[in-house]
């Protein structure tokens, strides 16, 4: 509980301070005055205020509970009576395109996060190679170690048929194995074909044939990293958003957690080490960063979304009437998280 508490903590600071840091650095860029820059939500635990001489402040702040943070921004309808917002630097008296900026900042940052450290893991740790044969790892007492295939081999041939790529080959060494009688494999070594013939015997343990390899793992350049990560990112939102709109179409149920689900997921993330945490971090990043971009009222989506009517129509809503969508909007979804951490609740302690 510990562990997954603390794990969940680092998770929520990374993501949200570099979505809300998105928001504050736009601003500040722009020229928008900024009053508060805070982790968390709930009441101030410390504070460091830095008073200017034309009146305004601006304040650091971390709060109560770690399961958030915000950029209070000048003009927002946030301002507290005691706050002076400086002529010409508050959110709502600025074009539509500033605000526009200022407001997908934020979730554009966390996609970068997600882009940054999937790129880590792929320069520094790497993934499993699928696009060859290469042998990565040999399991001890299988058939490979005891009939002396090495790491670093390529499988050539099964039973005379040629594979370059792990997929098809592992599936080919289980359709063959199955069949219970030995298996021709023509491996490549040091520039030299390798002939084995192995019996591939069940394996109680896994429930299917087993010769007992594992592919190489690929690590990628710097470039190339981006590139990947990049293409990632992308399957990643088209596969999000394929199953929104399932859920939405009533195709597919989806499963859906909050923060107790999150900080159960990232305890198992960080004991897994620290690659794995990585990965969860930019998961839960993109994550965050794509679902803000959704417009609805409340979040960061459903203001852009005001701000792109209001460039297309030249017709800007009044200001209380927004404010009090977006309360709407808040209310929901503070409603509809109360019941998501119920659920989590429930299912980690009375389903299991």
């Amino acid at each position: 509980m510990l562990v997954s508490l603390i794990a969940f903590v680092i998770v929520i600071a990374i993501c949200v301070l570099i979505h809300e840091y998105g928001h504050y650095i736009t601003a500040r860029i722009l020229g928008v005055q900024v009053h508060e820059y805070a982790f968390g939500m709930g009441s101030a635990l410390k504070q460091w205020v830095n008073k200017k001489s034309d009146g305004s402040k601006m304040t650091w702040s971390i709060r109560l509970l770690p399961i958030g943070g915000f950029c209070r921004i000048a003009g927002m309808g946030e301002d507290f009576d005691d706050e002076v917002v400086l002529p010409g630097q508050g959110f709502n008296e600025q074009p539509a395109w500033k605000r526009f900026l200022i407001l997908l900042n934020g979730s554009l940052f966390n996609i970068i996060l997600a882009l940054l450290l999937m790129a880590l893991y792929l320069s520094f740790q790497g993934v499993l190679d699928m696009e060859s044969t290469r042998i990565g790892e040999v399991m001890q007492n299988f058939p490979a170690a005891k009939a002396d295939i090495r790491v670093g081999d390529v499988i050539k041939e099964i039973n005379n048929k040629e594979y370059t790529r792990w997929p098809e080959m592992s599936q080919a060494l289980r359709d063959e194995g199955a069949k219970g009688e030995p298996v021709n494999i023509k491996v490549l070594r040091d520039d030299k074909i390798l002939e084995f013939k192995i019996l591939i015997e069940f394996n109680q343990e896994y429930g299917r044939p087993m010769l007992g390899i594992s592919p190489s793992h690929k690590r990628y350049g710097f470039i190339n990293a981006f590139a990947s990560s990049a293409r990632y990112i992308y399957n990643m939102t088209v596969m999000m958003a394929r199953g929104i709109l399932d859920w939405l179409l009533r195709r597919q149920e989806v499963e859906v957690t909050g923060p107790v689900g999150i900080a159960s997921m990232s305890g198992h993330a960080m004991r897994s080490g620290l690659w794995a945490f990585i990965t969860f971090i930019s998961l839960i990043s993109l994550n965050l960063g794509l679902m803000n971009l959704f417009p609805i009222p409340a979040l960061d989506g459903g203001r852009i979304l005001f701000v792109l009517l209001e460039m297309i129509f030249r017709r800007r809503l009044p200001d209380k009437v927004e404010n009090w969508i977006h309360a709407a909007g808040f209310v929901i979804l503070i409603s509809l998280m109360i019941f998501i951490t119920f659920n989590d609740v429930y299912n980690i302690f009375i389903t299991h």
